[in-house]
């Protein structure tokens, strides 16, 4: 399997990207991609926003790019490590919510209505 962190954009908005930063989501990510091979590729913004209340200070957005509708989520807590935990957690939830659902659609099978009348096939016999 190819290194797939390179499919993995961090950016920050009002923080500094510490390497201990980087490596920790990179390392949470890397979670992901073990669980679905469709995911194309991850951005992951880290920010700080004084105007909200203290314990939603530190936001994580993430924008995963996959095949079919992309996902968005957003998390936001008092603590930056905090929040990209969580956030890869419901990450991980949504992706096996997916499959799971892919799965059983794939498994039930209904019957059609033609609404015209299609005339008998005589069999000899």
């Amino acid at each position: 399997m190819k290194d797939r962190m390179n499919d993995v954009i961090i950016s920050g908005n009002n923080v500094d990207l510490t390497a201990g930063l980087r490596e920790h989501v990179l390392a949470k990510m890397e979670r992901l991609f073990s669980h679905e091979s469709s995911i194309i590729r991850i951005r992951v913004e880290l920010t700080y926003d004084e105007t909200r209340a203290v314990a939603e200070q530190h936001v994580v957005r993430v924008l995963m790019e996959i095949k079919g509708n992309d996902i968005v989520i957003t998390e936001a807590s008092e603590d930056m490590y905090k929040s990209v935990d969580v956030i890869v957690d419901k990450l991980d939830r949504k992706l096996r919510r997916r499959a799971r659902l892919g799965r059983v659609k794939r498994k039930q099978t209904h019957e059609v209505d033609i609404p015209a009348e299609l005339p008998k096939v005589a069999v000899n016999e």
